[in-house]
């Protein structure tokens, strides 16, 4: 028997803020010009947001106004924050895309820059994901539906998840010990939240999580004591430092890259996508029970430098060389088809920005496209 733990932060939580922020410029320019370059960051502090970034664009976007938009739609007041317009609360530094890069980009349809990126799948969970990290974002989702529906008064958008589980091998057994971390009113009582917490977000979710393990109650609430100042007011966010959130809750490898602010010809996006989707669908189509897929690229370059699979010696095809053959063969693995295949030049990526980029159902608008199964049955018939 072996403990995992895994984490989750909430859409008010600093870093997850800066994340939004920068995945609602990508969108904003997405929605006037699908062809755009975008590569954004921001940081956020008390009385102070920065954005920075490249772009090439035909789009004319407002990006104090975006952002002002996505921290109230969190559920921040800007003026309470210190966030309403006035002289350097607000810097923006944005400016054009290296033609160096750009040119390696466009002209020969290749990797906005090298590096290497991993995607992962397991029959943990219904979605194909490790137990740990779909409880930890589930329980955030599930805070977030209360506290927006009125049903947590007392609760601010800043929160903190963390799930142990016990594992047989691959397999979980039970949940360990649950621990939340939420922001709240400064009058708050303790007691009063914890139990708030417990019977309308902890216990619902951990019963409709599927599958449905033994819990034996151990739950941490504000183990601190007191976590009435939150949000940038409490801590700097910056843009990209919860890749282990957004991925696979430290299950698996991460190639160091992060997701939000950057167009879909950047493949630390969109190659990430892609390695989730052919891991999914090989897990889906019962080639393994855990499958790791890596893709690396060279800049400039449209084909993968390399393609490797593990699957930690859950795979059924005796001769696993095959299986990349069959990657190679079913899916595109150079950034504008890897584009087109999953549709990501629509601006769908807002949503991706709080509780994973994986993990997620996809939409009737296109976004999380890379969760579909719908090569599992081609796949099984060519291997198994």
């Amino acid at each position: 028997m072996t403990m995992f733990t895994s984490e989750s932060v909430s859409e008010g939580h600093p870093d997850k803020i800066c994340d939004q922020i920068s995945d609602a410029v990508l969108d904003a320019h997405l929605k006037q010009d699908p062809d755009a370059h975008v590569a954004c960051e921001t940081l956020v502090t008390t009385n102070f947001c920065l954005l920075a970034g490249e772009v090439n664009s035909k789009a004319e976007v407002d990006y104090v106004q975006v952002a002002k938009d996505t921290i109230e739609s969190i559920g921040y007041d800007v003026h309470d924050l210190g966030f309403h317009f006035r002289e350097n609360t607000y810097r923006i530094k944005i400016h054009s895309q290296s033609p160096d890069i750009d040119h390696g980009v466009v002209e020969n349809r290749g990797a906005g820059d090298q590096g290497l990126m991993f995607g992962f799948a397991c029959n943990e969970t219904d979605v194909l994901m490790p137990y740990p990290i779909q409880l930890a974002h589930r329980l955030l989702e599930k805070l977030r539906e209360s506290r927006k529906a009125g049903e947590l008064p007392w609760a601010r958008p800043d929160a903190k998840s963390q799930v142990t589980v016990e594992y047989d091998g691959y397999v979980p057994v039970a949940i360990n010990e649950i621990l939340l971390s939420v922001h709240h009113a400064p009058d708050a009582d303790s007691v009063f939240m914890m139990e708030e917490i417990r019977k309308k977000v902890v216990e619902p979710v951990v019963r409709d999580c599927r599958p449905v393990l033994e819990w034996n109650g151990d739950f941490l609430f504000n183990p601190s004591g007191r976590f009435a100042i939150g949000g940038p007011h409490g801590d700097t966010g910056l843009t990209g430092r919860k890749i282990i959130v957004d991925s696979y809750g430290g299950t698996g490898r991460h190639g160091g890259g992060a997701f939000s602010g950057k167009d879909c010809t950047k493949v630390d996006r969109s190659a990430a996508y892609m390695a989730r989707h052919i891991a999914k669908n090989l897990v889906k189509a019962g080639v393994a029970d855990r499958c790791e897929i890596q893709l690396a690229y060279a800049i400039g370059r449209p084909d993968p430098v390399s393609v490797m699979v593990e699957t930690f010696g859950t795979g059924k095809v005796k001769d696993e060389t095959r299986i990349e053959q069959v990657i190679r063969a079913l899916f595109p693995l150079s950034p504008y088809r890897i584009i087109e295949y999953l549709g990501l030049r629509n601006p769908i990526f807002s949503k991706t920005s709080s509780f994973g980029h994986f993990g997620r159902i996809p939409g009737d608008d296109g976004s999380f496209s890379w969760e579909r199964v719908h090569r599992a049955d081609e796949i099984a018939s060519m291997l198994l």
